[in-house]
């Protein structure tokens, strides 16, 4: 049979219009032309997740903050000893200005951009931070339920910052510089030999038994010892600021190097690594995530080891300061340094936060914290 006897032979298509063979399949239907739209069509940008409309929780807080803008202005203050508090017709201008721009970035919706954007997930936060203002404002201030001086109200902490700026800011600078040496010595110091007990099985044998009996032992425990050895009452707060941070840093990246899987190792001896290749670029990265877990819970405990040092023997610091308020009884100086304090403690963790992701940018989506 010749081909074209061949070709006639073959089954017809699904229409009986041409033959379908191996090579000759159906062609596939064309895709229509899109219809001609008349008219000018705009393209908008789209507006950020989550952010659609007025904003009603935005609306609420700037009720809140306006309340407590015209509590602060018309109720007049309770006359307390030989003086009223100053700088409430300051606080009560600064809560309004709050309360026109939360005004302004609920009515405004997806065109406020990014600051509507930051600002609702913080939404209810607002309106509580409104409404704990406000009680201690008429506890203190308005009503004096709360003994005066002991309890100062929100418009004392702008009189502090006002006249005692330079000594608080000073204070400050000197607990960070403290707090900055302390910490990267013993992150540093835990970081290393976290690795060495989780590589080697010498180290382990030797240093685990020791971490284990002097580790959970308090850094603030050994402050009569620091001061008394250390040349310095400097040196025996940055010495102990860095034994409060050494401990969990060393214990989770132990915890963080033991814990890689076997298999990494086998895959890189495999493809011809060095034992130096294994530690650097195997165990040390699969055991960042612990490691920066180890950073974090070493920051709370140096922060506090800090403050407690500066009490007992620095004379520079925020914890010098907090003594130094307490001993004048300037209790309205007192609260303005536990603000600091906190601000200082809850900003160093975000660009903790900041780092982490930066560093571990190539373990995106498995990191959960």
């Amino acid at each position: 049979m010749t081909t074209a006897e061949q070709v006639l032979d073959a089954p017809l298509g699904r229409h009986g219009d041409a033959p379908l063979g191996r090579h000759n399949e159906a062609p596939a239907p064309r895709p229509r032309a899109p219809a001609k739209v008349s008219g000018t069509v705009t393209l908008r940008p789209a507006a950020p997740s989550g952010v659609t409309g007025i904003w009603p929780t935005g609306l609420l807080a700037s009720a809140a903050w306006l309340a407590l803008g015209l509590l602060t202005l018309l109720w007049p203050n309770k006359a307390v000893g030989f003086s009223d508090w100053a700088f409430t017709e300051e606080f009560g201008i600064a809560t309004l200005v709050v309360a026109a721009l939360l005004l302004a970035v609920a009515l405004l919706g997806a065109r406020a951009g990014k600051v509507s954007h930051t600002l609702r997930p913080a939404g209810q936060w607002l309106v509580a931070l409104a409404a704990v203002f406000a009680v201690w404002e008429v506890a203190t201030a308005k009503l004096g339920v709360l003994p005066s001086p002991f309890f100062a109200p929100p418009q004392s902490l702008i009189d502090v910052l006002h006249e005692d700026w330079r000594r608080l800011g000073l204070s400050t600078a000197y607990s960070l510089r403290l707090l900055a040496n302390g910490f990267v010595l013993g992150a540093l110091v835990g970081f290393f030999t976290g690795v060495s007990i989780g590589w080697s099985r010498i180290a382990g044998y030797w240093v685990h038994p020791l971490l284990r009996f002097l580790g959970p032992v308090p850094a603030s425990a050994l402050l009569p010892l620091a001061f008394f050895f250390a040349p310095s009452s400097y040196v025996a707060a940055v010495f102990l600021v860095g034994l409060a941070t050494f401990f969990p840093v060393a214990v989770l990246t132990w915890s963080g190097v033991a814990s890689v899987h076997k298999s990494y190792y086998d895959v890189a001896r495999t493809l011809g690594a060095s034992e130096r290749f294994l530690v650097l670029r195997v165990a040390i990265p699969a055991a960042l995530p612990q490691v920066f877990v180890g950073l974090f819970m070493g920051l709370g405990a140096s922060f506090s080891v800090l403050i407690t040092a500066e009490m007992m023997g620095v004379k520079a610091g925020l914890g010098w300061y907090l003594q130094w308020a307490q001993g004048w009884a300037a209790y309205a100086n007192m609260y303005a340094a536990l603000f600091v304090m906190a601000a200082l403690c809850s900003g160093l963790i975000t660009l903790l936060f900041k780092v982490r992701d930066r560093v571990l940018s190539w373990q995106k989506g498995t990191v959960k914290w």
